[in-house]
């Protein structure tokens, strides 16, 4: 039986739970993600329950789809030829449809 014990510089560590730990040095780099530029070829109407958003056609500039034109909700100010940076190029929003309230079709 004397034989089985470890000798004490041989001892399994105890396991530590995270308030024991050392704190991990946290990065302050900013990353961001990959945007691609389009431009503003059109700005079609309002849109939003508020007319808080504005539906623009906009032309992609770079990446994969480019030369592909989008129509997009943007949110906040925006003319014919400003640049927008689209975090990704394939979903396009829905046609603004010209009926207001009350009306049919």
């Amino acid at each position: 039986m004397a034989e089985d014990k470890k000798p004490e510089g041989e001892q399994k560590p105890r396991k530590r739970d995270n308030k024991g730990a050392p704190a991990e040095k946290k990065s302050t780099a900013i990353r961001f993600s990959i945007a691609y530029p389009a431009r503003v070829e059109e700005v079609s109407g309002r849109t939003g329950t508020r007319g808080d958003a504005i539906q623009v056609r906009c032309k992609v500039l770079d990446g994969r789809d480019k030369n592909k034109i989008l129509r997009r909700n943007v949110k906040g100010p925006v003319q014919k030829g400003d640049i927008l940076m689209l975090r990704e190029t394939e979903i396009e929003a829905r046609h603004l449809s010209k009926a207001g309230r009350g009306m049919s079709g």
